[in-house]
């Protein structure tokens, strides 16, 4: 499985960018997104910019990758993390937040 890992871009290069992203930098390959300004975000996939992403859902991003870490490593409280991130995880969300979450009209 590959997860998207959100990166900041620091500078541009022909075809790739330098970026920066969940403590690491890398310079990243930016042939399948459109143009790029320094401080834009990516969604990147194997050293592979996928999608051009806003700060909020790299933001989101980061939290859920962050919930994963915690989970794998054993210390991972639900309430607390959800709070202290801004959101829930489907599990926990009531009838109304998942039908907001999956568009459903009901």
């Amino acid at each position: 499985m590959c997860i998207g890992m959100p990166m900041q871009v620091l500078r541009i290069e022909p075809g790739h960018a330098l970026c920066q992203g969940r403590g690491e930098q890398r310079r990243v390959n930016t042939a399948l997104v459109d143009e790029l300004q320094v401080g834009d975000w990516l969604l990147v996939f194997l050293n592979d910019a996928r999608e051009c992403i806003s700060a909020q859902r790299a933001h989101e991003v980061n939290a859920a990758l962050d919930m994963v870490q915690h989970a794998m490593a054993g210390n991972y409280d639900t309430a607390a993390q959800d709070d202290a991130l801004g959101f829930h995880l489907p599990s926990h969300m009531n009838l109304q937040d998942l039908h907001a979450l999956t568009g459903d009209k009901q």
